[in-house]
């Protein structure tokens, strides 16, 4: 096998890329179900923990790293692969629309309105409103996330096999 600079470079699209959908997958299979069963505020306050918690410098090289290293893989082989420029291109697209976008334009959003509250001064009616309002539609496009990213994933794979 040759490691080239776009060998290289696509290695590390399709590392950062599947370490995401993972972390998507975790997070849909296991975390928001296993929190959903909580109480109001045990829920609200285990997910207003965790994603104060999740942001740190590791976590944002899994989160935008696939996009920029798709993009970078995909210029390095514009010239020498087509094919497989194309399935990066794509694959880099579906991610940044699909979970780069959602997150930044719809998880984002509703992160700030559950930070901003102070559960502890809340009552139990207020509690009930903010997780109807926070839940449902937190999951609907961690969802879309969850999706997008393990067909990222699976499109790097492909390119792969296509050099």
């Amino acid at each position: 096998m040759e490691f080239s600079i776009n060998t290289v470079t696509l290695f590390l699209a399709i590392m950062l890329t599947g370490l995401a959908a993972g972390l998507c997958f975790t997070w849909t299979n296991a975390i928001t179900p296993g929190i959903g069963q909580l109480d109001n505020l045990g829920y609200l306050r285990s997910f207003q923990q965790m994603n104060r918690t999740i942001l740190n410098p590791l976590f944002f090289i899994v989160f935008f790293g696939p996009f920029l290293m798709a993009l970078f893989a995909a210029i390095l082989n514009k010239a020498t692969a087509p094919q497989t420029f194309w399935m990066i291109l794509i694959a880099g697209g579906v991610y940044f629309v699909g979970v780069a976008m959602v997150t930044i334009f719809g998880n984002v959003p509703l992160n700030e309105i559950l930070d901003k509250t102070d559960l502890m001064a809340s009552n139990e009616q207020e509690l009930k409103e903010l997780r109807k309002q926070f839940e449902g539609p937190w999951n609907r496009l961690h969802l879309i996330r969850t999706i997008t990213s393990a067909i990222s994933f699976g499109l790097l794979i492909l390119a792969g096999f296509t050099k």
